[in-house]
């Protein structure tokens, strides 16, 4: 069996989307923590020198780079427990919806980075986008694919990831059950799948390195204060 090392961040929903899937493949491999975001290990330099950024997968020495590739590169390698659906019109939504999410999710997260008025504004924004996705993109599904999480879910698993501390940390809270009902219900069931909740960091570590990355935010906005 040729080798299998991902080089990814500890805190990163990028590298964490990865980690779901070949947990769910139940594929061995070696998991390389790079120490972001001033100290690239050379190996990183090496097998993406386009944009030298996790995650990276390395299968048998070959390098696959960017999340959404290779959460595909995975899934045609290893067939088993599929992300996507056989159905090439269903396949397409699939990766849809996963485009869609992972282009929307740096937007979803500026209400972080945001204070006052700015904030509000970047809000509301995220409202729209959770909004889309909920109406369009789940629907009255489990999961994204159906009754099986695939693509899109991991994709979306940020939300709980990442979306929830940022959302403690802010004191916002965006997902709620009155607000956005059916994903709250998907927060509930993804993070309940036994492979996802055995992989998911540490909630507080993720908090106090968000708390940490809110004050560096603070300071950018208000130099002088």
């Amino acid at each position: 069996m040729e080798e299998v090392k991902l080089f990814g961040f500890w805190p990163s929903p990028f590298s964490l989307r990865v980690i779901w899937a070949l947990k769910l493949k139940g594929v061995d491999y070696e998991y390389i923590e790079e120490d972001l975001p001033h100290n690239k290990s050379n190996l990183l330099l090496q097998y993406n020198p386009v944009h030298k950024k996790i995650p990276v997968l390395v299968h048998g020495g070959k390098p696959i780079a960017e999340s959404l590739v290779i959460l595909e590169y995975i899934d045609e390698v290893w067939p088993q427990n599929p992300l996507l659906p056989k159905d090439p019109y269903e396949r397409s939504i699939a990766r849809f919806w996963a485009k869609f999410i992972d282009e929307k999710s740096r937007p979803m997260w500026e209400f972080f980075q945001k204070f006052g008025e700015e904030q509000e504004e970047a809000i509301k924004n995220n409202f729209e986008i959770l909004r889309t996705i909920e109406e369009n993109g789940l629907g009255d599904k489990k999961f994204f694919g159906g009754d099986k999480i695939g693509l899109a879910d991991l994709v979306f698993g940020m939300a709980i990831h990442l979306l929830a501390p940022m959302e403690e940390v802010a004191g916002v809270k965006l997902i709620k059950a009155d607000t956005f009902p059916r994903l709250h219900a998907w927060k509930k069931n993804f993070s309940e799948q036994p492979t996802i909740k055995d992989n998911f960091p540490d909630h507080n570590k993720v908090v106090e390195f968000l708390k940490i990355r809110r004050e560096t935010s603070r300071i950018s906005a208000h130099p002088n204060q």
